[in-house]
């Protein structure tokens, strides 16, 4: 990370800036919530993946810092959502907006980071833009619908699992690398290209975090250990154990499920059962594949330090603990 770093600590020092212009409000509430959030922690995956891909496909502009900008607020806001949906008193390690400033202020600043998020894309004036980001931005929706309609499902399977993160995950990912691609007048196939490079890593992305949702440290994943299981998540690690346990665990897992509070105990039971059947290691597996499919993706572009520094974004995806 850090010869990624090294290539786009100038790009992202202005994205910060461009963060505190974009949060820019009348009420004060605004800038404090925003601000708290933004600064929380957050990996800035999105805009480094659109910062670099607007470099592999030459673009010497100015625009790739606000649209990196608004890939993150875009983010930003739906976190401040689902911990509301979720009922999430940990993000990133800190208390959640949430928990800080009640429900009703984190939906509103979520909102006012959508809206301020469109605002900019119009200002830019690339409608080309402004469509791929609008279609993410759907698309994450029906992913987090999806999930809720699965949730407590355990019949849930890997097709299904998947339809869900592609898209309230990877479809952001796969629009901030395509953003970089129209910023660069890339023809339709290399456009193509460094969107399908996004939603593949996106994938992988997401795969790692429900598997660091069993596995990782609190302290070092910023979340409460188990939290997906507890909301009824049904992520690869644990589709994977329901599909190759005995008829006994599975009705076991269920009752724990469907209960709804979780005890430490339970939880060690479950995370125990994960284990013998090797869901995680499971997932990881099928991460490491949506990446080397990734890097795959970006065969049609010549070798040089963007695309050297979008292959080790990817490594880092899988090799992360947090």
């Amino acid at each position: 990370m850090q010869t990624v770093m090294a290539l786009i600590r100038d790009d992202l020092e202005q994205v910060e800036a461009q963060f505190k212009k974009d949060l820019d409000s009348q009420v004060s509430l605004i800038r404090k919530v925003g601000e708290y959030v933004l600064s929380s922690g957050g990996k800035r995956v999105r805009p480094m993946l659109l910062l670099l891909s607007a470099r592999l496909a030459g673009y010497q502009g100015s625009a790739h810092v606000s649209l990196a900008g608004v890939i993150e607020f875009i983010h930003t806001a739906t976190l401040l959502h689902d911990d509301v949906v979720d009922s999430a008193v940990l993000r990133r390690g800190n208390e959640s907006a949430n928990s800080v400033w009640g429900n009703q202020a984190s939906v509103l600043v979520g909102d006012f980071l959508l809206g301020r998020s469109f605002s900019v894309m119009v200002e830019n004036g690339d409608l080309d833009v402004l469509r791929v980001v609008s279609e993410a931005s759907t698309q994450m929706a029906e992913g987090e619908m999806l999930q809720l309609i699965g949730s407590c499902d355990i019949d849930m399977d890997e097709t299904r699992y998947l339809d869900v993160i592609r898209n309230k995950t990877a479809a952001l990912i796969a629009a901030a690398c395509r953003c970089g691609a129209i910023l660069g007048r890339l023809d339709a196939a290399h456009e193509e290209a460094l969107s399908m490079f996004g939603m593949d890593l996106g994938i992988a992305f997401q795969m790692m975090d429900d598997a660091l949702d069993y596995v990782a440290d609190e302290e070092d994943f910023g979340k409460t250990r188990g939290h997906d299981l507890a909301e009824g998540k049904m992520t690869l690690p644990l589709i994977h154990t329901l599909q190759n346990c005995s008829s006994a665990e599975r009705e076991r897992v269920e009752e724990i499920i469907e209960r709804g509070e979780l005890s430490p105990e339970e939880l060690a039971e479950v995370c125990a059962l994960i284990a013998s059947y090797r869901g995680i290691d499971y997932t990881r597996q099928r991460a490491r594949e949506q990446i080397d499919s990734a890097k795959g993706r970006l065969a049609p572009f010549d070798n040089n330090v963007a695309k050297d520094a979008l292959f080790c974004l990817a490594d880092y995806v899988v090799e992360r603990t947090r």
